[in-house]
């Protein structure tokens, strides 16, 4: 019985030799027309098609990654603990958008976590064998090694969310400032006067623009800052219920809070439910990110989206033009993309 497997003159797969022949052409026009470059004819590039879907024959993508030196594959870094990114939905929406970038090519993808000592030393062994082509990082901290440790290996990379506003690696972020401003303003459009923030971890930069954009809403609406309202906390729905139990014991009667992430404003509520307190009737609750968190509770959470899988796929899409950037690295990093994505509030029923 017969294996449906081509087979070349030898017997076994098709080589590129037997292209070349077939099509009547060298070795080194049939590898350019495989790898897609534009200097060969029309005429030449159908005859080695031609003879690519006759002989049936499969690029040995590994071999040219080889010879290429290249692996054909990134790393999505994600510098949390695991339950943090099963527990959040933005990491799955950064990731869905990456894949849908990578559709299209011969990359494979690999997401690794690092949310301690030990992976990040496991991870810098893993990077300094060069074994990706490049580097998602995603969340990161301002005092994190692991972007400084990709510009020494030179390894091109990526970054979720800039450290700071002098981020020397290419980065695509959400305008969180906009987007926190946009949410308090609206706040304050609806009668709210005493307005309280939640806070993200403050080491993360879009953290620290997101109480930015809640302190600048308030002075342009004539709020002194001794008016503001911050508890700090940390992203997840834990802290944002101690948030919240911190804010009602020092402003009992606060009419409005905005948390820096859905899943903080979900801890938000629970908290305001136990005291008595209607959403929004009596507290109004304003969220970021516009997850699928937002949409389901009760009731509905009004929420900034921010365009999370664009974010992925935009990344994907720098990182792959600096993978194929033949420029030496020095000059590479005069030129590094900063994008910006704006954001949107969507107004529900919490406010």
């Amino acid at each position: 019985m017969g294996s449906g497997q081509p087979k070349g003159r030898s017997g076994g797969r098709p080589t590129l030799e037997e292209v070349a022949a077939r099509a009547g052409v060298g070795r080194g026009t049939v590898s350019r027309v495989i790898n897609g470059s534009p200097r060969v004819s029309e005429r030449t590039r159908a005859a080695v098609e031609e003879a690519v879907a006759e002989l049936g024959y499969v690029p040995n993508t590994a071999a040219r990654a080889l010879a290429a030196n290249r692996t054909d594959s990134i790393a999505v870094v994600v510098p949390e603990p695991e339950s943090r990114f099963f527990a959040e939905p933005y990491f799955s929406d950064i990731v869905h958008g990456v894949g849908t970038a990578l559709a299209d090519t011969d990359m494979q993808l690999l997401l690794t976590f690092a949310g301690g000592d030990r992976e990040r030393r496991r991870l810098a062994q893993y990077l300094s064998a060069h074994r990706v082509d490049g580097v998602l990082l995603v969340s990161v901290h301002a005092d994190d090694p692991l972007p400084d440790l990709l510009e020494q290996l030179e390894v091109p990379a990526v970054i979720s969310g800039r450290r700071r506003a002098d981020e020397p690696l290419a980065s695509v972020d959400s305008d969180n400032f906009a987007g926190a401003r946009a949410a308090v303003t609206h706040l304050l459009s609806r009668g709210r006067r005493a307005i309280a923030t939640i806070t993200g971890r403050l080491d993360v930069y879009g953290a620290q623009l997101r109480l930015d954009g809640y302190r600048d809403a308030l002075a342009q609406a004539g709020h002194g800052p001794e008016e503001a309202l911050v508890a700090r906390a940390d992203f997840t729905e834990e802290g944002g219920r101690r948030a919240m139990e911190e804010l009602l014991a020092r402003r009992p009667d606060l009419d409005a809070v905005f948390a820096a992430s859905d899943v903080m404003a979900s801890g938000a509520r629970q908290v305001l439910r136990r005291a008595g307190r209607r959403i929004p009737d009596d507290v109004a609750l304003v969220g970021f990110d516009d997850s699928a968190i937002a949409r389901h509770m009760d009731p509905p959470l009004t929420s900034v989206r921010q365009p999370i899988a664009e974010m992925g796929r935009t990344m994907t899409d720098v990182l792959l033009a600096e993978i194929a950037d033949p420029r030496p690295p020095a000059t590479r990093r005069l030129t590094r993309p900063r994008i910006v994505l704006p954001t949107e509030l969507v107004h529900r029923a919490s406010s």
